[in-house]
C-alpha cells in the first residue's frame, strides 16, 4: 500500500501536523507539541508560515469507507 502525506481529518485545526504523524506512524499529540516547541524556542524556524503554507500544499485525507 502507497503511503501519501495528506493532512488527516482528525484534526485540531487544519491537520497539517495529524497527516505528518500519521505518514510516519507517530502519536499525534507528540508532533503538535513539538511543533509549537521548536516553533516558540527557534527563532529560525517560521512555524507559522510553514504550517500555512503545508496546509495549502498538502491535499486533505480522502474518505474511506473502509475501515
Amino acid at each position: 500500500m502507497e503511503k501519501n502525506l495528506e493532512r488527516t481529518r482528525e484534526r485540531v485545526f487544519a491537520g497539517v501536523c495529524g497527516g505528518i504523524a500519521k505518514y510516519f506512524g507517530w502519536d499525534a499529540g507528540k508532533v503538535r507539541l513539538l511543533y509549537v516547541l521548536i516553533s516558540i524556542l527557534s527563532a529560525a524556524f517560521p512555524g507559522i508560515l510553514v504550517y500555512i503554507i503545508l496546509w495549502f500544499v498538502m491535499p486533505e485525507e480522502k474518505l474511506s469507507w473502509k475501515r
